[in-house]
């Protein structure tokens, strides 16, 4: 028939006889209209073709981060703690310094399109919370918070202790995020010294906050209680204990409900 009209398919849009070249999302639109393909169809279309890229940035991502870290060599701890709180023991040991961790890791993951950021977040009746964004050039991001008080210790003024707790936590957020290891730098060191005390993992870390959050825990004071600066200062050895408290107050409040 002289006058019959021709049938439109999604894939006519992207498979007529142009050159292959990748459509933008308003080629697309303009490429749909010219052909007659219903506002119902073109949605299926635009929402297929946002998942695709949704997927294929969250690989790009993915294989990055990898590329990254099978480059990234063990951050030493090359920064020392060496002070005496009135009326208690001498604080003595070593850590990773955000500097240097940063002078490590950014060219390494600028050679893969990877770049970070901190965001934070406080009030007078919460605690201080750092987010480290770690995001790709094609889009993708993943966010790791991490909340803790004040740095109090070794007599700081109230600015001091934020701004301390604040580089502590960007540290701790970083290393989560990018997943690194850290290793003790013995350049100089003699064998009398005492190393620092083993800390809980990254997975027991999470662990923790997770029950904290279930449990409506105060961050806080459950760091004051452990005499700790923050969750990841806790140390191995009390890890147990603190889970098994923490789901002793969660079983609890499930038989008060």
């Amino acid at each position: 028939m002289a006058n019959a009209v021709k049938k439109i398919v999604p894939n006519e849009v992207a498979n007529d006889s142009r050159p292959s070249t990748a459509l933008t999302p308003m080629e697309m639109v303009g490429r749909a209209l010219e052909m007659g393909v219903s506002a119902d169809i073109l949605k299926q279309m635009m929402d297929l073709r946002d998942r695709e890229e949704s997927r294929n940035a969250r690989i790009a991502f993915t294989k990055a981060v990898a590329a990254a870290k099978a480059e990234i060599k063990p951050i030493l701890k090359t920064r020392e703690v060496d002070y005496t709180p009135q009326g208690k023991q001498r604080v003595n040991y070593r850590h990773e310094d955000l500097a240097g961790i940063e002078e490590q890791v950014s060219p390494i993951l600028i050679k893969y399109g990877l770049h970070y950021r901190f965001e934070s977040d406080n009030g007078p009746d919460r605690p201080l919370t750092i987010t480290c964004v770690l995001e790709h050039e094609d889009g993708y991001s993943t966010r790791t918070p991490l909340s803790a008080g004040a740095d109090n210790s070794g007599g700081k003024n109230s600015l001091q202790a934020i701004a301390s707790a604040a580089t502590y936590l960007q540290r701790y957020t970083l290393k989560l995020a990018l997943g690194l290891s850290v290793s003790h730098d013995d350049d100089g060191m003699k064998a009398t010294e005492t190393e620092e005390p083993k800390r809980i993992t990254e997975g027991q870390v999470e662990i923790i906050l997770d029950l904290l959050e279930e449990t409506d825990s105060d961050v806080e004071r459950f760091c004051k209680m452990g005499k700790i600066d923050a969750v990841p200062d806790m140390l191995a050895s009390d890890f147990d204990d603190a889970v098994r408290l923490l789901r002793q107050r969660k079983a609890k409040m499930r038989n008060d409900r």
